[in-house]
């Protein structure tokens, strides 16, 4: 709910949706969320026994697989305190670093420790929304979604265990979609398509099909109507040679994100259409 204040056109209302950048209001959110999830946590600064608390091993694996660098080099080695001057490294990292290195580090922390905190993405997702950020988390991973349906779609595909090929697909796709430092756009999109593959074969009991075939077995037992099927075989350039998939798309030279994104979405949507047939 917006203050007093913006209500009142006192105060400006954060309305731009912040991609590539990073505002402090954002920062100190995310920050806050991590205090409330790991920090300020019973134990985890201090040992209830007078030791290392659990930042101990939470920062070992910090500094060998995030900075990597010497776990030696952490500060304040054989200190009673030492608990608190590695928690006041990270903060200076985290307050420092890029606006881009703010999601590498958030995404390492879910990713490591989902299984100890399940909820954290999702309270991290409450805060992006909040400030307006043009990146939500989804499966671990820090995507750029603005649009609030196009995130359900592939919370619904990417959440579904039954059909774990498919899946990985998808996950595949999205993760190099997502990927801030080499995006690979042509394999995303032909992983997207896999994954469609692998649920139409699934659909019309085809393990051994190319994509065509198996559409057209899908349009013969009334799984999917004719219109479908030819519109997806052509948004696919379909050919029925030995090769299989081939889309003219990924013959191009400059496949770019949004081709990705579409291809992803696209797939997504017709991928949870199939689903639909099973129930």
């Amino acid at each position: 709910m917006n203050s007093f204040s913006q209500r009142q056109g006192i105060k400006p209302i954060a309305q731009v949706v912040q991609i590539g950048v990073m505002n402090d209001e954002l920062r100190n959110s995310l920050w806050n969320v991590l205090d409330t999830f790991f920090w300020s946590t019973s134990g985890f600064v201090y040992s209830h026994h007078g030791g290392y608390g659990e930042i101990e091993e939470f920062s070992r694996f910090l500094w060998s697989s995030y900075f990597k660098k010497p776990v030696d080099s952490r500060p304040g080695y054989g200190r009673q305190n030492r608990g608190r001057l590695i928690l006041d490294s990270i903060r200076e990292y985290f307050f420092s670093c890029q606006w881009n290195e703010v999601y590498d580090f958030l995404e390492f922390v879910v990713q490591a420790h989902s299984s100890r905190n399940p909820k954290l993405p999702a309270f991290l997702n409450q805060i992006l929304m909040r400030e307006f950020a043009g990146y939500k988390f989804i499966n671990g991973i820090a995507v750029q979604i603005t649009d609030f349906q196009e995130s359900e779609l592939l919370n619904e595909a990417l959440s579904d265990s039954k059909f774990g090929l498919v899946t990985a697909h998808l996950e595949r796709a999205l993760q190099l979609l997502s990927d801030r430092t080499h995006p690979d756009y042509r394999n995303s999109i032909k992983e997207s398509i896999s994954a469609v593959e692998c649920m139409a074969r699934i659909v019309g009991n085809t393990p051994k099909a190319t994509l065509g075939e198996a559409l057209k077995i899908l349009e013969r037992n009334g799984s999917l109507h004719s219109s479908l099927k030819e519109g997806f075989s052509k948004l696919y350039g379909y050919t029925s040679d030995e090769n299989g998939i081939r889309h003219a798309m990924l013959e191009m030279p400059n496949v770019n994100q949004s081709d990705a994104k579409y291809f992803l979405l696209s797939c997504t949507s017709f991928i949870n259409y199939l689903k639909a047939n099973l129930q």
